[in-house]
């Protein structure tokens, strides 16, 4: 069977064509992949979210056997709204030995160049099979990644090994941290602002928790360990979004703020929810509550995504190590889907092309260069997959 054939820049075309922004439907290239992997008899299945919009891709190439290794990347892109690019974002652009367009770092360079080497993989004789998957939602909490997992685990024979391609600059990377999402709701009771005393400002309740939430960061900055891998050094708080209120004159009766830690490895971070709970429930409520008893401050889970480990004696290190020839590892501050594969039972490291220093900006940029040394490495790993290998 004989399909069509891309380089790899001209499959960085053909996917940064595509606008997977993650508010919108991420099929049309799910579509695409699943004909060109049609045209190379590349056998793959679907999973896709509840409303059906969004789907996950997972294709394997060789024999269907356990142990073998999975080539991760997610599909989804972050907005381009209000950035100014100087060229269309989803159009490719090749200027002064890059490639720009939104997704050429973060990620769908990596996801690329694996597919430009389908044709390499079938006709290689793998000993050992080599699956490639595609997630949607990886922006925006990592929500296509469980179920794919989940459908793997279920109903294929088990990999041992994940490469998550997110742009380490091919650097071997073999932890970074989780984050943990949350929406605090606040809902006060309205009045005239000239008679503030009889309302309870959700507002200025919410100002407070927020200030609770710059406490603890200043805490945990100032008791960062000097020696700790991570940038920055400790675990990270952020507020990320903050809506309420009616109108200047109007005391305000209801407002949310959206506000995420990211914990190191090895800490879930929960004496952070345990202190902002119990703040909220003895300090701020009590206030809210001496003039409105109908008051309420409600915390809910909105996003977790779990840190990656360090593994001990870990095949996937061990593997990325052989074929790239590096002799340390990286740590890397931002969260993937690499946690998610890791507390599935999978060996899990991350290496991809690209810096993440370009990601999520205006006029995003992957050198070819990094381009060139992923290829490299996957061509490694083809010879590898090809040979007698055991990755227990």
């Amino acid at each position: 069977m004989t399909g069509a054939t891309y380089s790899s820049i001209e499959m960085i075309e053909r996917l940064v064509g595509f606008d997977t922004t993650s508010s919108k439907s991420n099929l049309a290239l799910i579509g695409f992949v699943a004909d060109y992997l049609d045209g190379h008899g590349v056998a793959w299945r679907r999973t896709t979210d509840d409303a059906g919009g969004k789907a996950n891709l997972f294709a394997t190439l060789g024999p269907n056997r356990p142990g073998g290794v999975v080539l991760s990347g997610h599909s989804d892109v972050v907005p381009v709204t209000g950035q100014a690019w100087d060229s269309d974002p989803f159009v490719l652009r090749q200027a002064g030995g890059r490639l720009y367009g939104r997704g050429t770092a973060d990620m769908k360079s990596f996801l690329a160049v694996a597919l430009a080497l389908v044709p390499d993989m079938q006709a290689a004789g793998l000993r050992l099979p080599l699956h490639l998957a595609l997630s949607y939602d990886e922006e925006v909490g990592c929500f296509g990644a469980g179920r794919l997992i989940a459908d793997v685990t279920r109903a294929l024979p088990l990999p041992r090994i994940v490469i998550v391609g997110e742009p380490t600059s091919m650097q071997l990377a073999t932890a970074h941290k989780g984050v943990t999402v949350f929406r605090t709701s606040v809902t006060g009771r309205a009045a005239h602002s000239g008679q503030p005393h009889l309302g309870a400002n959700a507002l200025h309740a919410a100002a407070s928790l927020i200030h609770f939430i710059e406490t603890m960061a200043r805490e945990e900055r100032a008791a960062a360990d000097p020696a700790c891998r991570f940038e920055p050094p400790y675990p990270s708080f952020n507020v990320g979004t903050f809506t309420g209120g009616t109108a200047q004159n109007i005391v305000a009766d209801h407002c949310s703020f959206t506000w995420e830690f990211r914990a190191l490895p090895g800490d879930d971070g929960a004496r952070f929810v345990e202190r902002f709970t119990r703040h909220a429930a003895g300090e701020i409520l009590p206030r809210l509550r001496e003039t409105a008893p109908e008051a309420d401050i409600v915390t809910e889970l909105v996003v977790r995504v779990p840190p990656l480990e360090p593994e001990a004696d870990s095949p996937a290190e061990r593997l990325v190590r052989e074929l790239t020839g590096t002799n340390r590892s990286e740590v890397i501050s931002f969260a993937s889907e690499g946690g998610l594969f890791q507390e599935a039972g999978f060996s899990t490291v991350l290496c991809g092309p690209g810096s993440i220093d370009q990601a999520h900006r205006a006029n995003e940029f992957i050198e070819i260069a990094q381009i060139e040394a992923c290829e490299a490495f996957l061509r490694k790993l083809i010879a590898w997959a090809a040979a007698e290998h055991s990755v227990n």
